[in-house]
């Protein structure tokens, strides 16, 4: 049955329920507070050229999110370079996934990563046997340290603790090992081509929200940017929003405008909502004259960054770097000129004569509330707030942590919720 939709947040989480919303023959209308589309996961303008408020990384797991870049005319296998799991460092080493079934794949990794000795290999292939065994389910309220506690300190430097905080951008001293377990299982074991990176080589603009937005309009929904909704009520079997009558509403903004949207409906959901706590990310560019990096994204071994991506081998100019700090509280508490000198010095230290050229700052990028601290037994808001009034986005309850693929999902669902 068609009915009129009001999608409220052009985010990746909008923008799909938006174009799932269109599919199933709905009337709608999307409306977004900001200029441009795309939320947390978007283009920045700085001294005439774009930049991506972050590196954002998807794997070939991401099901959902391809399907629907896919639906929209986006060529994923152009926008994306498509290469099985690497987690090189700047000396060569890391592990790296070949082509194969993906038990066997990720054993043959581990077999071949140097630098670890032969124990050390043997006890997280032992590790991964137990986790599989169990369906890579665990207590509840275990931290990822307390999941790993008894896997040697190389297994956990240099691969536990860098894919917890890239997953979760949550410290695995902090983060929720049952999801940490399944993001495991579903990148690296539930099939193949699971677990290989696609690196965007478009903008982040480019890859989803823009297409989106086109394929929107194509097809007549009414599309009010620089809009910010300011109340939702009930009105009869349907839902006011701003005095105009919708018969359902999909609330895709960010938990804290969610809750203020919510606080009259459903106080329980618009506190759950704003409990949510927080944890930024930092992404520094530096120009490093021509610089071409061995991989288009290196591990770093030394703080502040976990990874550095070349944006050079990404669709953007020649010898750009950009940084990237998860779980970066510390470094926000810390301030700029820190965080900056500090990442200056990391890419000497760590790059040494890669570089070919003097190293200049480009920006730094803080989003200060980047994705939910994704802690053991954490209550997230659920998908349905009052009939026919629904949320979507990476903060709304499910299996996985803030990412593309869980905002995707959680669209997917909330526009199924109500079209039944």
């Amino acid at each position: 049955m068609s009915v009129s939709v009001a999608v409220i947040g052009a985010g990746w989480a909008g923008l799909a329920a938006a174009v799932e919303a269109v599919r199933a023959g709905h009337a709608v209308t999307l409306c977004e507070m900001a200029e441009r589309p795309g939320g947390r996961a978007r283009e920045v303008d700085h001294e005439g050229f774009a930049l991506d408020n972050g590196q954002h990384i998807l794997i070939g797991a991401y099901a959902q999110t391809l399907r629907l870049m896919r639906e929209v005319g986006v060529d994923a296998e152009t926008v994306l370079l498509r290469t099985p799991l690497r987690l090189s460092e700047p000396d060569g080493r890391g592990l790296h996934l070949p082509s194969g079934p993906p038990l066997l794949a990720f054993a043959r990794g581990v077999w071949r990563r140097e630098g670890w000795r032969i124990g050390e290999r043997i006890a997280l292939l032992r590790a991964a046997g137990g986790w599989a065994l169990r369906g890579f389910r665990c207590d509840a309220a275990l931290t990822v340290a307390e999941l790993t506690r008894t896997l040697p300190a190389a297994i956990r430097r240099d691969l536990v603790e860098p894919l917890c905080v890239a997953a979760l951008n949550t410290p695995a001293g902090e983060a929720s090992a049952a999801v940490f377990l399944r993001v495991l299982h579903d990148a690296l074991f539930s099939g193949p081509g699971s677990a290989d990176l696609l690196l965007p080589r478009a903008s982040l603009g480019d890859l989803f929200p823009a297409p989106a937005l086109a394929w929107l309009g194509a097809r007549g929904v009414a599309l009010r940017l620089s809009t910010r909704v300011q109340a939702i009520e009930r009105a009869g079997d349907g839902w006011l929003v701003d005095d105009e009558r919708f018969d359902a509403v999909v609330l895709a903004t960010p938990p804290g405008e969610a809750a203020r949207l919510s606080a009259a409906i459903n106080p329980a959901w618009s506190a759950r909502a704003a409990a949510l706590r927080y944890e930024p990310i930092v992404t520094v560019y530096l120009q490093a004259g021509d610089t071409r990096l061995p991989e288009p994204m290196l591990a770093l071994p030394q703080a502040p960054a976990q990874f550095v991506f070349d944006r050079g081998q990404l669709g953007g100019p020649p010898g750009l770097l950009a940084f990237v700090i998860s779980g970066a509280q510390p470094w926000v508490d810390a301030g700029r000129e820190a965080t900056l000198a500090a990442t200056l010095a990391q890419a000497r230290a760590a790059l040494g004569t890669l570089l070919r050229g003097e190293l200049r700052p480009v920006q730094l990028i803080t989003e200060k509330r980047a994705t939910f601290r994704c802690v053991p037994g954490l209550q997230r808001p659920p998908l349905h707030i009052a009939p026919r009034l629904v949320a979507a986005g990476d903060h709304v309850a499910g299996p996985y942590p803030a990412t593309l693929e869980g905002a995707v999902r959680s669209a997917i669902e909330a526009v199924a919720a109500i079209s039944g």
